[in-house]
């Protein structure tokens, strides 16, 4: 498929059919990168830990947030301050 450049502002673009989009599951975002003189674009990849914050408070509110080992293993340990 080609596609006509166009001047947006102070920069150039191309408009991407929604199909072509659609096909690789891209709605808002994306990666783009210049690859052997060719530029690539594609879906995000995840960003790390997403979702972590939410997935601990359930955790804290289905109250699975008790220590592993409640208490010390060697009685000295209760001395140590961290």
């Amino acid at each position: 498929m080609r596609a006509r450049i166009s001047r947006i502002g102070n920069s150039q673009g191309i408009i991407i059919p929604k199909p072509i989009l659609a096909e690789i599951g891209v709605k808002n975002d994306v990666d783009m990168t210049v690859e052997n003189d060719a530029i690539v674009i594609r879906k995000p990849r995840p960003t790390v830990r997403v979702g972590w914050a939410d997935d601990s408070k359930a955790i804290v509110a289905a109250g699975g947030d008790a220590l592993a080992w409640p208490e010390f293993g060697n009685d000295s340990d209760r001395d140590l301050v961290w």
